[in-house]
């Protein structure tokens, strides 16, 4: 791709002022109707998890473990979504693709932090349906406000802790084979690939980080669904089973939605070299823009508090 106009270029082993994104290369020719799915998709994730955040907020009924998770839940996924989406569109319709140093790796730091986040609420609401279904006695006294804030500061802590090296590291690195980011947005990976210098310790610290997360993550997942599984069966009617299992099944749809397209992801960009570059964009932003766009909807429709909360909602401002 040819750099864009004002860019002069730079000396070798430089660390240059702006970089220019991309957008979806080989797609240049059709950003601007890229940009509807796109932009609808951002306004109800936007506005779903607004209008989660507003319901759980107002109606005190809904103060409870399991709504706290997901009101922290939504609020990862408003930032997630700001995080990438306005300069994405601003590519798309008016080819702003300039960026400072600065702001990609503000950019990469939010984003990367927030979805390690994302990993770690998931995780959260897993451990708070083991305690409601298999030890629902003591849910209250297990999952106080106290315990929930601190599993929120840990997720947080944990986050910053594995994404505050990236941008140092990436600072350090002089980029002479071209400024052009070829993606919406910035993130590791693709600002390592302009790097002209030595970038193992990068890729084996960005690898690492990654299949700790995915597989310690799911693994703690998987164990507390195992456990849910064998409480459920020893359940004496089908109705209590079925009733038990139907409080998982939004949780459960969240983390196929999450995890899978990063699996999916992870695997097409490590090994998946003949993928048309655009594939792997494409999937990149379906993961950052479907699971925002899902858990409100997923949750508003199978939380049966919630939705007679958003009905009420509305039924009281039509009239």
């Amino acid at each position: 791709m040819e750099a864009p106009r004002g860019y002069n270029g730079s000396a070798p082993n430089s660390v240059p002022a702006v970089f220019f994104l991309s957008g979806i290369p080989g797609l240049e020719n059709f950003h601007l109707w890229i940009s509807i799915p796109f932009c609808s998709v951002f306004t109800i994730a936007l506005l779903g998890n607004l209008l989660l955040l507003y319901v759980i907020k107002t109606d005190a009924s809904l103060h409870k473990p399991m709504f706290f998770f997901l009101s922290m839940l939504a609020s990862i996924d408003v930032v997630l979504s700001l995080t990438t989406m306005p300069k994405t569109l601003s590519i798309f319709w008016f080819s702003a693709r300039e960026i400072s140093l600065t702001g990609c790796l503000v950019q990469m730091f939010f984003l990367h932090t927030f979805s390690i986040m994302e990993s770690a609420m998931l995780l959260a609401m897993a451990f708070d349906r083991y305690i409601a279904i298999c030890h629902p006695l003591r849910y209250n006294t297990i999952l106080t406000r106290s315990l929930i804030v601190k599993v929120g500061l840990a997720a947080l802590a944990r986050a910053v802790l594995l994404t505050s090296p990236l941008p140092f590291l990436l600072r350090r690195l002089p980029y002479c084979h071209s400024h052009v980011i070829a993606h919406c947005f910035c993130e590791h990976m693709a600002l390592v690939r302009l790097a002209c210098s030595n970038t193992r310790f990068n890729n084996i610290y960005g690898i690492i980080v990654a299949v700790l997360l995915v597989v310690l993550d799911l693994t703690f997942i998987g164990l507390s669904y195992a456990k849910i599984i064998r409480a459920v069966l020893s359940l004496a009617s089908k109705d209590e089973q079925l009733k038990a299992f139907g409080t998982c099944i939004s949780h459960l749809c969240a983390i196929l939605i999450f995890y899978a397209p990063v699996i999916l992801s992870s695997i097409i960009h490590r090994f998946g070299h003949h993928v048309a570059p655009h594939i792997h964009i494409l999937l990149t932003n379906f993961y950052l823009l479907f699971p925002p766009m899902m858990n409100p909807i997923i949750y508003g429709v199978k939380t049966k508090q919630i939705r007679e909360q958003i009905f009420h909602l509305f039924h009281r401002k039509s009239f």
